[in-house]
This record gives C-alpha cells, sequence and structure tokens, in this order.
C-alpha cells in the first residue's frame, strides 16, 4: 500500500466507482478503498433478506412466507435509468454492459385526485388519456409536436419562443394548458421534483422532455431501465472495469485519516501506512468537516404480495405524485420492482417510497404514497441526511460527491459525476 496513486477514492458508491473506472481507462494510476466489506456504500443492494432485517434492526427475522432470504436483493436507494440517459452513455461508452442485464420497466403512472392514471408520453396515449379533456387533448398533442421539432440551433422551430428567455410558464400560456396538465408535464415528463423549473428559461426543460420521449421511443414501454440483481451490480460493474485498467481494490479497509499538507491533499493513512495521491475523491461520510447539510431523504421499502393496484398487474412501474396534489413543494416517488428482476421470491413485490423530508414528521409526508400500495407485508423506514461540499476542491485537490437525493433516476448522480470529472481534469491541465 505504500505506493503513490494518481488518485485515491474512497467509497464504493456508485458516483465513486464511475469516476475511478472511468479515470483508470484514461490510463490514471488509481487505488479504490472501502470501509465496508461489501461494495456500494449508501447505493449497495443487501442480500440476503435476513441482512435487511438486521440492518434495520427488526427484532424478528423474515417469516417464511417470505421465501429463501438469498432470493433478495433489495436496494437501498431506488433509482431508475433512463434509457436515453447519461449513465446509460456511459456504460456504452465504458463497455460496462456486458457485465450486465437490463430489463425496461413496465410503466410511469402519475397521481391526480386520489388515483392513478399511466402518463402519456406519444400523441396516441395522450389523445386516449383520461387525465385530460377533449379539448386539452388537442392542446396538449400541439405542445408535444413543438416539443418534439425543437431544436435550439434552429430559429424556424422557435415558434415565437426564445429558449433563453421564455419561462416554462409562458410557454404553457401559450399552449394555453391547464393546471393539471402542467403538472404532469412538469413532475411525470421533465421529472422535476419542485415547480421552481416555471420561472426559469425553458430550454432545460424542453430538453428534459425530449430525453424522456426519446428514452420512451427506445423500448415503448416506459423510458427506464433497470438492472437485473439489483441496482448494487452498478457500482460493481464499473470496479471490474477499473480493476481491468489496473485498478487496485481494497474493502473492509479502515481510513484513519486524510493527510494533508499546505492545504493539499498527499496521502491516505491506513492500518498505520500511508498511500500518498495527487487527489482524492470520496463520499461525504469519508470528509465530514468539508461536507454541510443539505435536507433529508426519507425513503420506505415495502415488501408485498401484490402488483400495486391500477397498474394493469405491472411487475415493474414508476409512480410519481406531484407535489401540487398533495399540497407539499416536492414530489413523493413510488419505484416498484419485483422477483421478474432477480431482487425478491417468487410471486413478491418491492414497493421504495421517497421524498424530500418537508416537516417534523417525515413518516407522515409519504402517507398519500403508502396507502396506494396495501396491504404491506414489511416495512423499513430509513430517514438519511443529505450532504453537499462546501468547495470545490481545487485548493485541497479533495474532492466530495454529493449524497443520492430523492429522485428516482440517475440523471442528476450523472450531473455530479461530470462536475466532479470536470474539476478534477481541469486541475490537471492546470499545471
Amino acid at each position: 500500500m505504500d505506493e503513490e496513486y494518481d488518485v485515491i477514492v474512497l467509497g464504493t458508491g456508485l458516483t465513486e466507482c464511475i469516476l475511478s473506472g472511468i479515470m483508470s481507462v484514461n490510463g490514471k494510476k488509481v487505488l479504490h478503498m472501502d470501509r465496508n466489506p461489501y461494495y456500494g456504500g449508501e447505493s449497495s443492494s443487501i442480500t440476503p433478506l435476513e441482512e435487511l432485517y438486521k440492518r434495520f434492526t427488526l427484532p424478528d427475522s423474515p417469516p417464511e412466507s417470505m421465501g429463501r432470504g438469498r432470493d433478495w436483493n433489495v436496494d437501498l436507494i431506488p433509482k431508475f435509468l433512463m434509457a436515453n440517459g447519461q449513465l446509460v452513455k456511459m456504460l456504452l461508452y465504458t463497455e460496462v454492459t456486458r457485465y450486465l442485464d437490463f430489463k425496461v420497466v413496465e410503466g410511469s403512472f402519475v397521481y391526480k385526485g386520489g388515483k392513478i392514471y399511466k402518463v402519456p408520453s406519444t400523441e396516441t396515449e395522450a389523445l386516449a388519456s383520461n387525465l385530460m379533456g377533449m379539448f386539452e387533448k388537442r392542446r396538449f398533442r400541439k405542445f408535444l409536436v413543438f416539443v418534439a421539432n425543437f431544436d435550439e440551433n434552429d430559429p424556424k422551430t422557435f415558434e415565437g419562443v426564445d429558449p433563453k428567455t421564455t419561462t416554462m410558464r409562458d410557454v404553457y400560456k401559450k399552449f394555453d394548458l391547464g393546471q393539471d396538465v402542467i403538472d404532469f408535464t412538469g413532475h411525470a415528463l421533465a421529472l422535476y421534483r419542485t415547480d421552481d423549473y416555471l420561472d426559469v428559461p425553458c430550454l432545460e426543460t424542453i430538453n428534459r422532455i425530449k430525453l424522456y420521449s426519446e428514452s420512451l421511443a427506445r423500448y415503448g414501454k416506459s423510458p427506464y431501465l433497470y438492472p437485473l440483481y439489483g441496482l448494487g451490480e452498478l457500482p460493481q460493474g464499473f470496479a471490474r472495469l477499473s480493476a481491468i485498467y489496473g485498478g487496485t481494490y481494497m474493502l473492509n479497509k479502515p481510513v484513519d485519516e486524510i493527510v494533508m499538507e499546505g492545504g493539499k491533499v498527499i496521502g491516505v493513512k491506513s492500518e498505520g501506512e500511508v498511500a500518498r495521491c495527487k487527489q482524492l475523491i470520496c463520499d461525504p461520510s469519508y470528509i465530514p468537516d468539508r461536507v454541510r447539510k443539505a435536507g433529508q431523504v426519507i425513503r420506505v421499502i415495502c415488501i408485498l404480495s401484490h402488483p400495486i393496484k391500477n397498474t394493469n398487474d405491472a411487475n415493474s412501474c414508476q409512480i410519481i405524485i406531484p407535489q401540487n396534489q398533495v399540497n407539499r413543494n416536492s414530489d413523493i416517488y413510488v419505484c416498484m420492482i419485483s422477483y421478474a428482476h432477480n431482487v425478491a421470491a417468487q410471486g413478491k413485490y418491492i414497493a421504495i417510497v421517497s421524498t424530500t423530508v418537508e416537516t417534523s414528521e417525515p413518516e407522515a409526508e409519504i402517507e398519500p404514497a403508502l396507502e396506494l400500495l396495501e396491504p404491506i407485508d414489511q416495512k423499513f423506514v430509513a430517514i438519511s441526511d443529505l450532504y453537499e461540499p462546501t468547495d470545490d476542491g481545487t485548493d485541497s485537490q479533495v474532492f466530495a460527491s454529493r449524497s443520492y437525493d430523492a429522485t428516482t433516476h440517475f440523471e442528476t448522480t450523472c450531473n455530479d459525476i461530470k462536475d466532479i470529472y470536470k474539476q478534477v481534469g481541469w486541475v490537471e491541465d492546470r499545471h
């Protein structure tokens, strides 16, 4: 271990594993350590089921009706991949896809007035949807055609909208769309968690809706993919990639100290030895003094013996509860997967509810989502603090990732990966 590395990475969460994989491919000498005996950190999948009960300190062990413990791989953080999104592009670019098998998620649903409806995402579905009246459908169809044809480099497609100054609120007004349609467009298609996007220029929202429809066009049922055997497969795939390119991995390795000199990182001390490095990348848990708390997320893992009502018995789906529908500031999400993905025993389903915490009673906040899942065989509740770095790491060369947020897809995680990659790369170019 007493060696010099270009980069030391601490923690094997998805963000850290992707960065170490990409840096190894680019010829960097990487040492990757984790204090835990397993891969994935915050974003791991827990197996067998007995381990999940232990982790959440439940007094009993799983009942026999849950089947074999080792048939379960339960994600601690629920997310799907957008079929045409950044993570899939990273998987293809690095060829990590050869270690993984994906299934398309069977449907995306949105909550309105206490019921759930399939999210219409093509013109045909929009025209058949019960979410809107007949005239609203025509206006929404016009809006979808406008978005599909929109090209930020071709002013002829703008139809009087300026992508850099016109707000999204004004675009909705232009097409005369009602509040319900605005709700599901912003939250179930553009996948915003709050309504802050309404008053900023519309370009990002238009691009987000395009990403949704392009992802949907790839496979048809929904824009989301999910890996067989759970999300824990993702960090392991990138770790394997890093190892192929000469990266060194050490699990179960305590980190005693991050060694600094003149305000810059020069190494990591573990069990009396120091590994030297020029740069350090880690998750927030390794450097509590360089991160700040930026809120909380509640996640509730629910084991069910039935598909969710009104989803056409889908064996996987996403449900978005827009904040306006339940008088909140941020959306509530439900991700559901099942035995069909090799993550649960035969005939069992795992639904994970998550949202940003807004009150002192987080469990009461997610009640509307839990009602959709009844009856629930077993619940596991986790309330996690969200952390973000206090600086960009330029001076210290210590780059911290952000905690995983409440969104149900990996686009925000990929933005974080790209930010860190730029900071790390930018610093090197300067010398």
